[in-house]
């Protein structure tokens, strides 16, 4: 039998002693053994913060996102390998897509980041903060990597998208990763953490891998480190009260599994398209990954006037799936990961069935297609129905963590907001609903009690993602019960292992900190023009300072003409009677218009091109008479990687546009980006 290994340091060890066996949930075959008896977990720490840790911190955003993205196209090039393991999960074919593809997708998202991050190894937060009278004395927040170590401790139903959502994120952070992912299903986690090691895409030590019991996993973690749950919120809560965490304060995320809801809307009865669709998800939730999601639909709710309608049709759709073996034809529903968790699903549904009746389904036993049902995990899905929603407690309070759900009637939306409310917190909820007013007073009144609320209709069906699916770039965590944690969310998720520190000092003191321009910081007079400098050669605060131009009438009139822009304030000086102007104003996009025509240095250089605006303001009015002038400011600097190796090598520069008048004070201020020629195009 295999023996899995854990990667510790930058090598594969094999636990000693008896270990646990692991077993196909399909036919009940020993799969693999795994055991951490014999594994230095302290050496796994030290190598992680003095190698992993290091190495990344070396690099830049942009650096860690290219490696990401490297990462990600070596897996989906190899992805079918992990399929065929995956299988023997009891996963599905689309089982397997959601737990491969959707975490490989991971990657590709949080790779795709590094454009809204800046080329250093750290970040800035937010804007510079004026503190003195003068402007010798400012205040900024930077976000620098922690030194110690992100430790995932992940659940049994997602082993690859549980692990990738995760180190997608701290990497881009810039801090390395212990995994341990949940025994059962461990050895489909191993599987793609050799192929990952075997790359070398990844700094060594940035990530190790722990397969089999957690042991003292936590006894060394301190102030430098990460800690985040995934599963039950009995387990994560007693590791979240670990005397380690508590002692040195460590970040602890818990995403705990939730009662997570299913609203039909008022308006969505039979002969609707919202009905039709409602159906279709519920169904969807219950079988897709045999019911094992954190976000899996648990309770569903629905129009006292529309239920039996609803019922009839749901049960109509599950007595049409196939379960069995994935590979055989026609199968849709696999199984549960093992013999253990189909005995605690039982468990819970002997719980729910004290207040609730079983409309399909039987826990004890179920028709399968090419496999033994009792040698492996299989369940009926289980659709239950509350015999009274005003006195019903359990429903709300225990998970049959599998295909189990259970229907209650309600009333009005406020009812419905009140129910969904009684799960104590979830990670998710849905309604299905075609009315504006519904989806509004659901939404507003429920959002307190759940992390994602998906609002699902004919116009996005097509291309909702649907209930269940957790999207890297919003938020994956919930209040209460469901944890009171938040992964993922694009640039919120990084946040989560970087250190937040306020800085203060004199702004050219915080320009040289940041490397991005501070409001008050010294602009030198860049010679030659900073449009004749190539990427590498334009410094931080570099500055051209333009020639004047007098604002004429003429001037608003020809902008009113080419542009078609005859607001009133513009061209009409008898209309003025009332407003803020004292006369005929110059369009705010003239004054853009004309600071570029100040600044620009015409001649072909190393400016490739304009890039965009960023942002734009118009802070002062402009009349004819007024002298308007530029100070053009290298504000950051963003160098971009070649798509393809005969691409020009380049970078983002921003430029901080601040225009002026005869008074010294600013009139319009923006920022622009252009997109600027390398000196060396050495092919990468």
């Amino acid at each position: 039998m295999k023996q899995l290994g854990n990667l510790v340091e930058d090598r594969w060890i094999e636990g000693t002693g008896e270990g646990t066996t692991l077993y196909n949930a399909i036919n009940g075959a020993p799969v693999a053994l795994t055991s951490t008896d014999g594994i230095d977990i302290q050496a796994m720490y030290d190598y992680a913060r003095s190698n992993g840790g290091h190495a990344l911190r070396k690099m830049t955003f942009q650096e860690r996102g290219i490696m990401l993205k490297k990462l990600a196209l070596h897996l989906h090039s190899i992805k079918n390998k992990f399929y065929i393991v995956s299988a023997e999960t009891g996963a599905t074919k689309t089982d397997s897509w959601i737990d491969i593809e959707g975490g490989i997708g991971n990657l590709f998202a949080n790779a795709s980041l590094r454009r809204k991050l800046p080329d250093t190894s750290f970040a800035v937060d937010g804007d510079f903060i004026p503190l003195s009278k003068e402007g010798t004395f400012g205040g900024h927040h930077i976000l620098v990597p922690k030194e110690g170590v992100a430790v995932h401790i992940n659940a049994y139903n997602f082993p690859i998208w549980g692990m990738l959502e995760k180190i997608a994120v701290n990497l881009l952070a810039g801090v390395p990763a212990i995994v341990k992912p949940a025994t059962v299903t461990s050895f489909l986690t191993e599987y793609m953490v050799r192929e990952i090691h075997a790359s070398g895409i990844l700094p060594k030590g940035a990530l190790q891998l722990v397969c089999g019991s957690a042991r003292d996993l936590l006894d060394f973690v301190d102030e430098r480190d990460v800690v985040t749950f995934t599963g039950s919120a009995s387990t994560g809560q007693a590791l979240k009260v670990h005397p380690r965490i508590i002692e040195h304060s460590v970040p602890f995320n818990l995403e705990a599994d939730s009662l997570n809801a299913a609203i039909l809307g008022t308006d969505a009865g039979p002969g609707t398209p919202e009905f039709d669709l409602f159906v279709k998800e519920i169904r969807n939730e219950m079988t897709v990954k045999c019911g094992q999601k954190c976000t899996a639909v648990r309770r569903i709710m629905v129009p006292e006037q529309h239920i039996d309608a609803f019922q009839e049709r749901l049960i109509s759709q599950l007595s049409k799936v196939v379960i069995g073996d994935p590979s055989s034809e026609g199968v849709r529903m696999g199984s549960l990961v093992g013999q253990a968790q189909r005995e605690d699903v039982r468990a819970q549904i002997a719980i729910l069935k004290e207040e609730s009746e079983i409309l399909f389904g039987s826990p004890e036993g179920v028709d399968v297609r090419g496999a033994d049902s009792e040698k492996g995990a299989f369940m009926s899905p289980i659709l239950m129905r509350v015999t009274n929603v005003d006195t019903a407690i359990k429903v709300h309070e225990v998970e049959a963590f599998g295909p189990v759900s259970t229907i209650m009637p309600y009333r009005t939306v406020a009812e419905a907001v009140d129910l969904s409310k009684k799960g104590r917190g979830s990670l998710c909820c849905s309604i299905t609903t075609h009315d504006p007013e519904v989806a509004t007073e659901f939404v507003r009144n429920a959002a307190c009690m759940h992390g994602r609320i998906l609002v699902l209709d004919r116009e996005c069906a097509k291309e909702s993602t649907g209930h269940g699916s957790p999207l890297p770039l919003l938020v994956h965590g919930g209040p209460g019960r469901a944890g009171g944690g938040e992964e993922m969310g694009g640039l919120r998720g990084i946040r989560h292992y970087m250190q937040r520190t306020a800085i203060q000092g004199h702004p050219s003191m915080l320009t040289a900190i940041t490397e991005q321009y501070q409001p008050g910081s010294v602009q030198p007079e860049s010679a030659p023009h900073v449009f004749r400098k190539h990427f590498e050669e334009l410094n931080i605060g570099d500055t051209v300072t333009t020639a004047k131009h007098t604002v004429t009438e003429a001037d608003i009139t020809n902008f009113a003409n080419v542009s078609g822009d005859n607001f009133y304030a513009h061209v009409d000086e008898t209309s003025l009677e009332g407003t803020i102007f004292e006369q005929r104003v110059a369009h705010g996009y003239f004054v853009l218009s004309k600071a570029a025509g100040l600044f620009v240095e015409p001649k072909k250089g190393p400016v490739l091109l304009n890039y965009g605006i960023e942002e734009c303001r118009f802070t002062k009015p402009v009349y004819p008479g007024a002298t308007i002038g530029v100070r053009l400011t290298v504000k950051e600097k963003i160098s971009q990687e070649r798509r393809e190796p005969e691409d020009v090598a380049k970078g983002i520069v921003k430029y901080l546009v601040d225009v002026y008048d005869e008074t010294g004070e600013t009139v319009a201020i923006a920022t622009i980006l252009t997109m600027v020629k390398r000196l060396d195009q050495t092919p990468d």
